[in-house]
């Protein structure tokens, strides 16, 4: 019979969740602060850019190599000097004296970050060996990403309320300080270790990869909101980042001890479950991004306003992960997987609908919320299946498989959200077009959806109703698109791990 987890191990969850909330809510800590900090270093356009998201591309540049490095040393070790790491630099960002200090500091704390995510799972793999514990465990570190990525933005503006733009960073040091004094007695030690040399080039594939082909794919969105600039950059910057990762993946096949073992992926249930991260990312990211431009744009609504409405999502999203693992007691996993995903795709067509019919917002934002129900259960019932489906001394490098797929589903989902966003705005738009309008004013709202809104308020009251109806389009067009994803995840799921019988 498996060993149930005691008091010391629900304690040692209890600190683990510690620098989950720290790297989540640094990803969007920043997003209330920026103009004050901004303000104060003196810091140019392109300079405050990277201080938001230096920080998040350098956290994914990393992540294979600090899975590879955890697996080597051990996770506890790993995390704890992560922690340690994270905390100063923490400390080192709030005091910079200048833009480029700042930036320097929020890229350490990326590569420190990169450090934490695969070192939590694999801690959590040795924590809970019940099934039904583990998949609750993960439920709740899955949760507490949610929750420090939805309070953010919010905490950082009542952290301003107060003190100086520096204690947005600040917070994180008291926040790790009982991980340091307590992890080396409630966190345990792998025995299994993967006594093998790092291998350099594989280092450098991976982190320019990874950043070259996330910076390429974020720009290239940041460019379709705006539409400020060329965007072959940006498509320039991702086919060479994505042009480095073939060469990495070629390069592991080659190596006795690669980076990341690409045997890992021979198993149907690894494969199947990083397909569905990927799939399901594209889609219920791009949705979102949509609704929230949808929201702040079509609705009106301020920055903060349009976050409020957000989190009934944010909130169902993690009741439904707190819930996958009691139905996944009396179902088979998989099938509360695919269950989940069917009600994920369900949001997605029921959005499509009430967008359509003109629905009051909160019927929009009931239909969105439906999709994040079901992507929450589905999602971490899916994290447990990749890391359970590790041997013990690969869970680091599993975890950073699991978090490379979540990074890049993310960043192709804001991409491609606001590629087929956009040429279904313009599509509509020219189409709706009202005849008075001057061709320079309707050249000018056809370039984005920002520029379409701020032209017609400004200059073109005529012209709102049409932009709105466009961004409406994109919006549903999207929506159904992420639907059709999220339900052939569901067919993955079902015919590779439901109907084959996995475990």
């Amino acid at each position: 019979m498996t060993a149930r987890a005691t008091r010391r191990e629900w304690a040692g969850l209890a600190l683990l969740v510690l620098p989950m909330l720290m790297l989540s809510t640094d990803l969007t800590v920043l997003f209330f602060a920026l103009p004050t900090l901004s303000a104060d270093l003196d810091a140019t356009a392109t300079q405050a850019l990277w201080i938001v998201h230096v920080y998040g591309f350098l956290i994914a540049g990393f992540l294979v190599t600090m899975g590879r490095l955890g697996d080597r040393t051990g996770p506890r070790r790993l995390l704890l000097a992560g922690s340690a790491a994270f905390a100063a630099l923490s400390a080192l960002a709030a005091f910079s004296p200048d833009a480029q200090t700042l930036i320097a500091a929020r890229a350490l704390l990326g590569v420190a970050g990169a450090s934490l995510m695969p070192s939590l799972f694999s801690l959590l793999r040795m924590m809970f060996a019940d099934d039904g514990q583990r998949r609750f465990a993960i439920a709740v570190m899955f949760s507490a990403f949610s929750v420090g990525g939805a309070v953010g933005p919010l905490l950082g503006g009542v952290l301003l309320e107060s003190f100086w733009w520096g204690s947005v960073f600040l917070i994180n040091v008291p926040l790790m300080l009982p991980l340091l004094l307590a992890g080396p007695s409630l966190l345990p030690e792998r025995r299994e270790r993967t006594p093998v040399q790092l291998d350099p080039a594989s280092i450098a594939l991976s982190v320019a990869g990874m950043l070259g082909t996330v910076y390429g794919l974020q720009e290239l969105a940041a460019g379709q909101e705006t539409g400020a600039g060329s965007p072959w950059p940006a498509l320039a910057a991702t086919a060479t980042g994505l042009s480095l990762l073939a060469l990495f993946l070629r390069r592991q096949r080659r190596l006795a001890d690669p980076l990341f073992d690409l045997s890992l992926l021979a198993d149907r249930r690894m494969s199947a479950a990083l397909a569905t991260l990927l799939l399901v990312g594209i889609g219920v990211v791009g949705t979102f991004y949509l609704f929230t431009q949808y929201l702040q744009w079509a609705g009106d609504l301020s920055p903060l306003r349009a976050g409020l409405w957000t989190l009934p999502y944010i909130a169902v999203n993690i009741g439904g992960a707190l819930l996958a693992p009691a139905l996944a007691i009396r179902l088979r996993p998989p099938v509360v997987i695919a269950a989940g995903l069917a009600v994920a795709a369900l949001g997605g067509v029921l959005l499509v609908a009430a967008a359509g019919a003109n629905a009051a917002l909160p019927v929009l934002v009931a239909a969105t919320s439906l999709t994040g129900l079901g992507q929450g259960a589905a999602m971490s019932l899916i994290s447990d299946l990749i890391i359970s489906t590790a041997p013990p001394e690969r869970t680091g490098s599993a975890a950073a498989a699991q978090e490379i797929g979540g990074e890049l589903g993310t960043a192709l989902g804001i991409a491609a959200g606001g590629a087929v966003g956009l040429l279904v705005y313009r599509s509509a738009l020219t189409a709706s077009m009202p005849p008075e309008v001057p061709e320079a004013t309707a050249r000018a709202a056809r370039t984005s959806v920002h520029h379409g809104f701020t032209t017609a308020r400004e200059s073109a009251p005529a012209l709102l109703e049409a932009v709105r109806s466009a961004l409406t389009q994109a919006l549903q067009a999207y929506a159904a698109t992420a639907a059709l994803l999220v339900a052939l995840a569901a067919l993955l799921i079902t015919t590779t791990l439901v109907i084959r019988r996995a475990p």
